[in-house]
């Protein structure tokens, strides 16, 4: 048995149904529900954000979860919600959850419940190695960070087959380069087809360094240092304005280059 999870579900019935999914989800990777805090390693809350009387009942499921048990992850639609000067309505009030996301985020959901209560050993699912089947060599790997585009060039063909851009969860993109590293993975090319519309790569170096690009290479960076062995990091995107992230590595004793920069 990987652990036991509690589980407080509050709000409409669309929250039910990300509450289901999640559950589902846990059982079939082997966590037990617990049915009271005393029983559980961790607690996931659920949360609605929609009326006043909606987020105090939330804040105080996530309060008495905290003080009964300590161990939290918080999802649903209060995660989403920002005070007025653009801080976490939950982490404001309680800085000590695990972890925050907004609605509609099993999949940050599972990460978080893997990063602070992995999963049991499993003899038949584990011959897979966490790091998955790469067709690389064993020195490198690829880390795709997004699909899509939303640029509209008239050579490319890439938005109608691959759609507009949407990025990876950012938890999910660090657990499997975490992964590749433990795998014995040297080099780690960051790739994904370019941005636009406020997204991953053409913003100024103001802008840049406040968006979800920057976050990630920022989180990225901070893996290889912990890491016992040198890391190089390559970025291969389609889009010149990647340049601008040179400012953020300058003196670390990190390599960090660019490759595949034709635009």
């Amino acid at each position: 048995m990987s652990g036991k999870i509690g589980f407080v579900s509050l709000g409409c019935p669309k929250a039910l149904v990300d509450a289901e999914r999640i559950v589902t989800q846990l059982r079939a990777e082997g966590y037990e529900i617990a049915k009271d805090y005393a029983g559980s390693d961790l607690v996931v809350v659920n949360t609605c954000g929609f009326i006043d009387s909606a987020v105090q009942e939330s804040l105080d499921a996530i309060g008495e979860a905290l003080a009964e048990n300590g161990k939290v992850i918080v999802t649903g639609c209060l995660g989403a919600k920002k005070n007025a000067d653009g801080t976490d309505v939950v982490t404001s009030v309680h800085p000590k959850v695990l972890a925050v996301t907004g609605p509609h985020a099993a999949d940050e959901v599972l990460s978080a419940v893997h990063q602070h209560l992995p999963k049991a050993h499993d003899p038949f699912s584990d011959l897979v190695p966490k790091a998955g089947v790469k067709l690389t060599p064993k020195h490198y790997a690829y880390l795709k960070i997004s699909e899509g585009c939303n640029h509209r060039c008239t050579f490319c063909i890439i938005p109608s087959l691959r759609g507009d851009l949407v990025s990876r969860p950012i938890g999910d993109v660090l657990l499997e380069a975490q992964h590749l590293f433990e795998a014995g993975v040297k080099e780690l090319l960051v790739v994904s087809m370019g941005g636009g519309g406020g997204a991953l790569l053409s913003l100024s170096l103001t802008t840049f360094r406040n968006n979800f690009f920057s976050s990630l290479l920022e989180s990225l960076l901070a893996i290889c240092f912990s890491a016992k062995e040198a890391r190089i990091f390559s970025v291969a995107a389609f889009c010149a304005s990647v340049r601008s992230f040179l400012g953020l590595v300058r003196g670390s004793s990190c390599s960090l280059w660019f490759c595949s920069d034709i635009l």
